[in-house]
């Protein structure tokens, strides 16, 4: 399994054993949906799969009122060592994330200048406010008694969308120095300007300059 929903299970029932219905609303209660792609109907599959592959395993059912039959899960010991596999792995290992704004950065070069300023600008502004939605949120947790070892995520997720700052702030001042000079090839590829960024000094096949 890749689906890292399915970590977060498995954790979360070496806490205690849960349905499925309570699972959701642990994610909820901790905000794992800042982290985690959840929905009821992945959290479901995603159960569904650790019991089929021996991770997990159905220890009880509970009924409430007038509702279904809900079965109760408790993780196994292979589930347990699979948790330590799976978090060591991710830990350690780097991984290729094909981020969409960097795939967005590789094709910028289609956008006039002067447009792609504007939406850096914007995506700069948005990212100064989650920045700071994040620190408010996590000193806040931080002062009413929780370790921060608890919300160490929003740190991470704080410094990387700091970096995405700065590296934007960095890239704009870039497009308003003339002697850097990025903005006059970009110019020059929407003015179908020919051989834009090539040198004034080429060499022909026979190693001649031309």
């Amino acid at each position: 399994m890749t689906n890292l929903l399915g970590l977060a299970v498995l954790v979360y029932l070496e806490e205690r054993p849960m349905h499925a219905y309570e699972l959701h609303r642990q994610l909820l209660d901790r905000d794992a949906a800042q982290t985690f792609r959840l929905s009821y109907g992945a959290l479901y599959s995603v159960v569904r799969q650790l019991d089929a592959a021996g991770l997990i395993s159905p220890s009880g059912t509970d009924r409430a009122g007038r509702l279904p039959e809900r079965t109760t899960y408790t993780v196994t010991d292979e589930g347990r060592a699979e948790t330590r596999r799976w978090l060591s792995r991710l830990i350690a290992e780097p991984q290729h994330e094909y981020p969409a704004f960097a795939a967005a950065l590789s094709l910028i070069i289609v956008l006039p200048p002067d447009d792609a300023r504007t939406l850096l600008e914007a995506r700069l502004e948005r990212l100064e406010d989650d920045v700071g939605a994040i620190a408010q949120q996590r000193t806040a947790i931080v002062a009413g008694g929780l370790h921060p070892i608890f919300v160490i995520e929003d740190e991470y997720r704080e410094r990387v969308l700091g970096a995405e700052a700065d590296f934007i702030r960095t890239l704009l001042d870039r497009f308003d120095d003339p002697d850097a000079g990025w903005t006059e090839p970009w110019r020059a590829y929407h003015q179908g300007t020919p051989d834009v960024g090539a040198s004034e000094n080429t060499t022909d096949t026979t190693g001649e300059p031309s």
